[in-house]
C-alpha cells in the first residue's frame, strides 16, 4: 500500500515549504508558503519518536548543510538526503548519518543530457542499494502528447531525460529508489497529478516516493489509487506541522498504521 513518507526542506538553514517553480538561482526569493521557528533536529526527532522511515532531507540551495547534519545526528541511518549530492560528498553524507543519498543533477551534464556513466560510478562507489534517484519533472506536450521531463538545477532546466517505464527499467539496475516531485504543483495545494502517479505505478518494480500538490486526505488517497499502492507520499504545505490546515500529522500516523495491521 501506498505509505506516508516524511521531509524535511531546508532554504538558507531553516526548515520551509516553498512553491516549486519559484525557485531560483538569482532574483528575488522564492514563494514561501510556510518558515517553521523549529529546527530541522526537530523535525528529525519526530519522525524518528513514530518510527516514519524512509522520508528525505533536500537542500534547496547553499547553506544549508550544517542544518542537514543536525537532522542526521538526531536520527542515524534514519533519513536520505538530496541537494548537491555528487561522487565527491556522498560517502560524507552516508558516513553523517544518511541511509541514502538523493541524486539529481549530477546525473546531468550542463545541456541536461544524462550522464548513465556517472550513476554507474556512484553505484560502484556507496553500492547500488544507497541511491535514490530524483526523477522530479515537469509536464510538457510533445506532438499533442503528454509526457514527463526531468527537471534539473532546482527544477529550472529541463533535461532530455523522459519518465517512461523504459527509463525507470534502466535506472533501476544502479538505484534502490526513486524520489518524483511534480514540479509544476508542488507546493500549490491544489491536487496531485494523478497522471504521473499512475505512470509511476504502471512500472512499480523498486520503491518510490511521489510529492507534489496533496491538498487532502483524498489526494493521499489518490496516490493509492492511481499508483495501485505501489507509490508512497510526501505531503508538504498541506500538514499541519508545515501551517497548512488540510491535512493533519495524526491522519498520516493512521493512515500507515492501516499496512501494519
Amino acid at each position: 500500500m501506498t505509505r506516508f513518507r516524511p521531509c524535511i526542506d531546508l532554504h538558507e538553514g531553516q526548515v520551509k515549504q516553498i512553491v516549486g517553480g519559484t525557485l531560483k538561482d538569482s532574483g528575488t526569493g522564492p514563494k514561501e508558503n510556510f518558515v517553521s521557528d523549529r529546527s530541522a533536529t526537530w523535525f528529525a526527532e519526530l519522525y524518528r519518536d513514530h518510527h516514519l522511515a524512509g522520508g528525505h532531507v533536500i537542500q534547496l540551495g547553499v547553506g544549508n548543510s550544517d542544518a542537514a547534519r543536525e537532522a542526521m545526528e538526531a536520527w542515524p541511518g534514519g533519513m536520505q538526503i538530496g541537494g548537491g549530492v555528487n561522487i565527491r560528498n556522498a560517502v560524507e553524507w552516508l558516513e553523517a548519518g544518511a541511509s541514502a543519498v538523493i541524486v539529481t543533477s549530477w546525473l546531468f551534464d550542463q545541456e541536461g543530457k544524462f550522464r548513465e556513466d556517472r550513476l554507474k560510478e556512484l553505484a560502484r562507489e556507496v553500492g547500488r542499494e544507497k541511491i535514490v534517484v530524483d526523477l522530479s519533472c515537469r509536464r510538457v506536450e510533445d506532438n499533442g502528447k503528454i509526457k514527463w521531463k526531468v527537471a534539473m538545477n532546482r527544477w529550472q532546466t529541463l533535461t532530455t531525460l523522459d519518465i517512461t517505464p523504459a527509463t525507470l527499467e534502466t535506472l533501476a539496475e544502479w538505484c534502490a529508489e526513486y524520489l518524483v516531485h511534480a514540479a509544476d504543483v508542488e507546493g500549490l495545494c491544489q491536487g496531485i497529478d494523478a497522471d504521473l502517479a499512475s505512470l509511476l505505478g504502471s512500472w512499480g518494480g523498486i520503491p518510490m516516493t511521489y510529492a507534489g500538490g496533496v491538498a487532502g486526505m483524498e489526494d493521499v488517497q489518490l496516490v493509492q489509487d492511481a499508483s495501485q499502492g505501489k507509490v508512497d507520499v510526501t505531503v508538504g504545505s498541506a500538514l499541519d506541522i508545515f501551517g497548512g490546515s488540510g491535512v493533519t500529522f495524526d491522519e498520516l500516523l493512521v493512515w500507515n498504521s492501516r499496512g501494519t495491521v
